[in-house]
């Protein structure tokens, strides 16, 4: 049963018509002297998977994952993501930009929760005018469902140089899974201060 849900997990196109995986996710959009450097995505995942998880892959049952342990988590539960963009679709200034690899992932335990973390390297360089960078994280197959956390969902590091505005919103327009899903966006706007 454990290996039937990783499998599910890992290939979404086996899912069914609702989700069955539950994820939390908070973006910490992270800026460098240049402009936008990426987004740092921190996803918890509901307690049956996260329980799943640990079965599987907490060897030694100690309610911590080891580097070996995070290793193979990352092979066994997150790598095949790949395929699926990591689940995360993005735009700048209205133009898609394809999430190819990752950099950084941890996966742990925390209170009976899976958390994974991961950077999606994504260079803008800032203007004295406004660009546009949305991020929208979903799974097309809806077995695993993306959500935003209530509490900071966005956070903004190093943006001390810049006039950034941030918001998040359902986009009407586009739809997945079979068109009945709208995709839930945040959308930052930043552009150089001023003098």
């Amino acid at each position: 049963m454990i290996l039937a849900a990783l499998l599910l997990l890992v290939f979404p196109d086996a899912s069914s018509s609702h989700p069955h995986v539950f994820i939390q996710n908070t973006l910490r959009i992270v800026f460098d002297q240049q402009g936008l450097a990426g987004v740092q995505v921190t996803w918890v995942f509901d307690e049956f998977f996260s329980s799943m998880i640990a079965d599987e892959f907490d060897s030694n049952h100690n309610n911590t994952l080891e580097k070996s342990e995070i290793d193979a988590v990352k092979k066994g539960a997150f790598a095949n993501l790949a395929k699926f963009d990591y689940f995360s679709f993005i735009k700048i200034d209205g133009k898609p930009f394809k999430v190819s690899y990752i950099q950084d992932f941890t996966a742990a335990l925390a209170g009976g929760k899976l958390i994974y973390e991961f950077m999606i390297p994504c260079h803008v360089t800032a203007g004295t005018s406004f660009k546009k960078f949305i991020i929208s994280q979903y799974d097309p197959t809806y077995y695993s469902r993306v959500a935003f956390a209530k509490d900071r969902p966005i956070i903004l590091e190093g943006a001390s140089s810049f006039e950034v505005r941030h918001r998040i919103s359902k986009n009407l327009k586009e739809a997945y899974y079979y068109g009945q899903v709208h995709p839930v966006e945040a959308i930052v706007t930043f552009k150089r201060k001023n003098g």
